[in-house]
């Protein structure tokens, strides 16, 4: 298992924002948790942002926000 580009990844998903919708230009990890649980009902979307927002889900089910915002505060 690589390191560097779990590395990317986490870096990236620390900067990302939701690109439409009622919460366009928050920061995936800063998205409600309820909104989070929707899309893992509903489904993801394709790609990298439903990578991102099925991290996101599984930070937040765990209690793991923290990981990505002490990214950001780097």
């Amino acid at each position: 298992m690589e390191i560097q580009p779990q590395k990317d990844f986490l870096t990236k998903l620390a900067y990302a924002k939701m690109p439409f919708g009622k919460y366009k230009d928050r920061y995936l990890i800063d998205l409600p948790e309820y909104y989070v649980v929707w899309y893992h009902n509903k489904g993801f979307p394709k790609g990298l942002l439903g990578q991102q927002l099925q991290t996101v889900y599984e930070l937040k089910l765990n209690g793991l926000e923290y990981l990505i915002k002490n990214i950001k505060n780097l």
